[in-house]
């Protein structure tokens, strides 16, 4: 099977849009990616047709809307192939799910000098709520670095884990470089070890195939706007075990079993963890973007997309003094750069006078940055409905930029 690129661009409606009189060149897709309306049109049926308040409820339009948010449930359960579907839980997105971990983990399993150890190359969202915990617990943060061409140094991971490590965070794919992580063997080395690991996917679920059984992941997390859905919307897998013993993190309706004022008890898997009132229609959406990716198929969209990336990669080699940041020898579809004597900011609104979105600055990555010695980059990221002559209108814009700093283009 092959991408085909008319078909689905036409389920893109925001792609025909026109920015500044230019057709719309949309390359920020690491930050969120578009909607197609196989998914809009599902969340706008509910709205109509069925909008009511899940679980719980007795009327038909509670039960409606009850089916299709736990349908969603099971659908991100196969996409990932998690076990047990109650190990799926619902969340605003990739950073509440990380919170959500590092405060009920954190509170179960954290005491005072416990290590928790963390990479070089995380999203502020996977860094901070670390920080926090270990803020709190007066615990101890430690840092796997990362190498020049912005892969990590696994060399270094027997002298960083010790016997008080409790927990590794690490993403799967670098959303400033790019890289894609060996988190098969991440997992496997801290497994033997017995630390239990917390996978970022924010940047992968949409371009790879994720087994987290295979994988052995411990909690895996990821969001909703970044995989073609809704916005307000995020996943925490979990294993049953951890997820058991964890505390709830929010208190109030759905969680609980029975409420007194002495004693209140909590409800079972997965509800424990969603306090109040879900985004349930945007639980929906998500699970029809599930559906949508999954009838493209992900081994067709990550070998499209690395064709996107091949090309772009040899199309910025060529342009003099441009500089990308991240070179490892895994990647996915997305390309950090600076050019010499060019403000990040400039090329960034620059470009977008031309119809081109790119996304500019730190990319909440702060550590990143300060490895490099820089305060920021360009990034233009790469989806299954871009194209190698989107590709070419971004390079000319990059020339154009170029010329009017007076650097050379050729």
């Amino acid at each position: 099977m092959t991408i085909d690129i008319n078909k689905i661009r036409h389920d893109f409606l925001i792609l025909s849009e026109k920015i500044y009189g230019k057709s719309l060149v949309y390359f920020d897709n690491a930050a969120t990616s578009q909607t197609p309306t196989q998914v809009t049109d599902v969340m706008l049926e509910y709205y109509n047709k069925y909008n009511s308040n899940i679980h719980r409820g007795v009327h038909y339009l509670s039960n409606k809307s009850t089916e299709g948010a736990e349908n969603a449930r099971i659908k991100v359960q196969k996409f990932i192939n998690a076990e047990h579907s109650h190990e799926v839980i619902f969340t605003r997105g990739t950073t509440e799910s990380v919170n959500l971990v590092a405060n009920s983990f954190g509170e179960c399993y954290i005491s005072e000098g416990d290590e928790v150890l963390v990479s070089e190359m995380e999203h502020h969202s996977n860094i901070v709520p670390w920080q926090m915990l270990c803020q709190r617990k007066k615990a101890i943060l430690k840092v796997l670095p990362f190498n020049d061409n912005g892969e990590l140094m696994l060399e270094k991971l027997p002298e960083l884990i010790t016997d008080r490590t409790k927990i590794l965070a690490v993403n799967h794919i670098s959303n400033a470089l790019g890289t894609t992580n060996p988190i098969k063997e991440i997992i496997d080395f801290a497994h033997s070890k017995n630390v239990p690991v917390l996978i970022d996917a924010a940047q992968s679920v949409q371009h790879k195939k994720i087994d987290v059984q295979a994988l052995d992941a411990d909690f895996l997390v990821f969001s909703g706007h970044k995989l073609y859905g809704p916005t307000g919307i995020g996943v925490l897998y979990g294993k049953e075990k951890y997820l058991n013993e964890m505390p709830p993190w929010q208190g109030g309706g759905e969680m609980i079993q029975e409420v007194t004022f002495e004693k209140t008890t909590y409800n079972e898997l997965p509800f424990k963890f969603e306090a109040g009132t879900p985004n349930y229609i945007a639980e929906i959406g998500l699970g029809a973007a599930i559906d949508y990716v999954e009838a493209i198929g992900l081994d067709v969209i990550d070998a499209y997309e690395q064709e996107l990336l091949d090309y772009a990669t040899e199309k910025f080699q060529a342009i003099p003094n441009m500089k990308i940041y991240g070179t490892a020898k895994h990647k996915s579809s997305l390309i950090s750069f600076l050019v010499e004597g060019i403000h990040f900011y400039d090329m960034g609104m620059l470009l977008d006078q031309m119809g081109i979105a790119v996304r500019t600055g730190t990319h909440c990555a702060e550590p990143v940055m300060t490895h490099f010695g820089i305060e920021g980059t360009v990034r233009a990221s790469f989806a299954f409905y871009n194209t190698k002559e989107e590709i070419d209108v971004l390079i000319a814009g990059i020339e154009k930029v170029c010329k009017m700093f007076g650097a050379k283009t050729v």
